[in-house]
């Protein structure tokens, strides 16, 4: 049975042909190649590979990137959409797509020189190069302005020592956006997959995402040619990243809690207890009535979220707001379903539990729901809370 839309206050109706049509074209990919195999993928720790190419073949990477580049020219409504569906399938496929368009080609289209914009841009929107984005270390997440990573001149280049923790992608990445200290001033550079002290072994052992491939970055005096550093410096480099990802996630988790819900409703009309139906239930009622209730205010945060960025109105804040209020009703909406599930819920018939394991990792990655709610008290206020 195809996917059925939720859409209770007509958004959708709201959209343009060109942005139905991604919506559309992302759902069914989503049902008819991420569904069918990603609980295994999940179970097993892999990362679903094949996907790839036909993720670019559908114009995943670069959504909003000029077409010269291998973008498909599309407007941020249509990034947002894409991300949607995506983490409908799963957080992992949607933070593969997130990272190669939000980490990866957008700082090389923003701070690339255009030799770098002509050598990694098409490969990376065509899937025959996958990137990879190192900000995060072991002792620095929340405080990435403390990073202990560096970058030292040399002749005709960079030397580069660190360590990067928490990275999508990093093992099987081509190239990785790293963020080092040169000078005292963050700056940012491409590593190229081979260069001499750079590795990036497999993180083991996840309980969350684990259709998705998490790696450590290791620098140990790798030479950084100079036409690889990118024309930014300064903490607003990786944090306007930060601020694309965001916004991709504030739509991805409205996915995932659709996933859930759709799975929910379809659950208790169908489950009989007590010679009926247990959507029948006052309790069970009342349950899938928040979840509907929350992303339909999920999807209309999103929606003008998308049409002010489009409008270049948007401001980080408003994005902290969305990505802190979306994933927290999307993990409610997890647990909620479990409940509604019983003991089926735990299941990988179900795309409960994975949705939430999943939506653990969402909630700490991009900024933490805390960090988040401290950006926005500083901006409201006036005062900030933190140093």
């Amino acid at each position: 049975m195809a996917f059925q839309p939720v859409d209770y206050y007509n958004v959708y109706d709201l959209l343009t042909e060109e942005e139905r049509l991604v919506r559309e074209t992302v759902a069914d990919f989503v049902d008819n190649e991420v569904i069918p195999i990603i609980e295994k993928h999940y179970q097993d720790g892999t990362f679903p590979m094949d996907l790839v190419e036909k993720m670019a073949d559908i114009g995943m990477f670069g959504i909003t990137l000029p077409h010269e580049y291998g973008g498909a020219g599309m407007n941020n409504v249509c990034y947002g959409l894409a991300m949607q569906e995506l983490e409908r399938g799963d957080s992992g496929v949607r933070s593969f797509a997130s990272v190669q368009s939000s980490l990866v080609m957008y700082p090389i289209y923003t701070y690339g020189s255009e030799e770098i914009r002509m050598k990694w841009l098409p490969k990376l929107a065509s899937g025959k190069a996958i990137g990879c984005f190192g900000l995060t270390e072991p002792d620095f997440g929340s405080n990435p302005s403390g990073m202990i990573t560096n970058a030292k001149k040399i002749d005709g280049g960079y030397l580069l020592n660190g360590a990067k923790m928490w990275i999508t992608n990093g093992s099987l990445a081509d190239v990785g956006v790293v963020w080092a200290k040169l000078d005292g001033d963050i700056c940012g550079f491409l590593v190229e997959k081979g260069m001499k002290g750079f590795t990036a072994p497999e993180m083991k052992g996840k309980h969350s995402l684990r259709a998705s491939v998490t790696s450590e970055l290791i620098f140990q005096d790798v030479e950084i040619p100079e036409g690889n550093k990118l024309n930014i410096r300064g903490i607003k480099g990786p944090l306007s990243c930060l601020t694309q990802a965001r916004y991709g996630i504030s739509w991805g988790a409205i996915g995932a809690a659709i996933g859930v819900y759709t799975s929910s409703l379809n659950y208790a009309k169908s489950r009989i207890q007590f010679d009926r139906p247990i959507a029948g239930f006052q309790l069970v009622q009342e349950k899938l009535v928040w979840m509907l209730n929350e992303i339909t205010k999920g999807q209309l945060l999103c929606y003008q979220l998308g049409r002010l960025k489009d409008a270049g109105k948007m401001n980080p804040n408003q994005v902290s707001l969305a990505k802190r209020n979306n994933v927290d009703i999307a993990i409610q909406a997890a647990r909620i379903a479990r409940d509604i599930h019983g003991a089926n819920g735990i299941l990988d018939e179900y795309p409960i539990m994975r949705h939430a394991a999943n939506l653990e990792s969402v909630r700490t990655y991009e900024g933490t729901h805390d960090i988040h709610t401290l950006i926005l008290g500083a901006d409201i206020t006036g005062i900030q809370a933190f140093k």
